[in-house]
């Protein structure tokens, strides 16, 4: 299977030939609180969808945008991530950025723009999260990906439990 089917990170080793495997990243980005928000996604995700989150604390962000509705079929189209969102997020403290799409960027897309924008920021990926019935708040997120030697990306099972 590909290391980059369901719920999966991607190392930057994916769309960086110089960026980490797998196995050099630091499992503690994917082990702690993590917020997960709703968001509205059309074309893009940007900047404006997070007017009013406060991010204080924040590392880990989860956006549900319930746009992959039948995860038994690989969708035709997603709404992608804003490569401007990169820095606003970075700024904020976050680290790394999971959603419920199975890319950051279109899937037909060759440069990945968003990829490129996430890990010039410090933002690591983790793409094809299953949240369509979980609700908004604080959570402890669990998502470790395999120690694969010269992984471009794992499969996880992330685990969420909510906080308080």
């Amino acid at each position: 299977m590909s290391t980059h089917l369901g719920t999966h990170i991607d190392a930057p080793f994916h769309f960086d030939e110089n960026g980490k495997k797998i196995i050099e990243l630091d499992l503690d980005l994917y082990i702690g609180p993590a917020l997960l928000v709703k968001i509205d996604a059309a074309k893009s995700i940007g900047v404006k969808a997070f007017t009013g989150i406060d991010f204080t604390g924040i590392e880990r962000l989860l956006l549900a945008t319930g746009q992959w509705k039948d995860l038994s079929r690989f969708p035709e189209w997603i709404p992608t991530i804003d490569p401007e969102l990169a820095p606003y997020l970075a700024d904020r403290g976050v680290k790394l950025l999971g959603l419920d799409l199975p890319s950051v960027d279109y899937l037909d897309s060759k440069e990945l723009p968003a990829h490129h924008a996430l890990s010039g920021c410090g933002i690591h990926i983790l793409e094809g999260l299953v949240l369509e019935s979980v609700e908004p708040g604080l959570y402890d997120l669990a998502a470790l990906p395999l120690a694969l030697e010269e992984g471009d990306g794992s499969p996880v099972r992330a685990v969420l439990k909510r906080k308080g």
